[in-house]
């Protein structure tokens, strides 16, 4: 069977000042962010149910960019989830498409792609909660 995604895991928007755009999107759109790394990272999550039932969350998370942001830095990463991200990214390549990177952390497995027009692309495997 093809693999699918199984929604988005987050979106990831990169700031020059991510403490003010937090603050300007809870002014202005009620979202009310967590300090999640000191002055650098704010985020939140929206509770979801992805199409085969399993509980999740979309996080929408303002992370200070690694430097000035201009023209061709990414400011948008979308996360998206997957169920088997081995079994993902063996698809991926079979198809032709190289995998730039894979890592494992505490929040699960993650791999990055790129998209035709050169996006970046991030694979996500959530952690499996004990």
């Amino acid at each position: 069977m093809k693999q699918a995604v199984k929604g988005i895991g987050g979106v990831f928007l990169y700031a020059e000042d991510p403490k003010a755009l937090a603050e300007w999107y809870a002014r202005n759109l009620g979202l009310a962010f967590t300090e999640w790394e000191a002055g650098a990272c704010f985020g939140l999550e929206f509770p979801c149910t992805d199409p085969d039932g399993t509980k999740a969350s979309t996080v929408f998370s303002l992370m200070k960019a690694k430097g000035p942001l201009g023209q061709g830095r990414p400011e948008c990463v979308v996360n998206w989830r997957v169920a088997d991200l081995q079994a993902f990214c063996a698809g991926l390549e079979a198809n032709g498409v190289a995998i730039e990177k894979r890592e494992d952390s505490e929040y699960g497995s993650f791999a990055w792609i790129r998209d035709p027009e050169g996006r970046k692309v991030e694979l996500y495997q959530p952690a499996v909660e004990p």
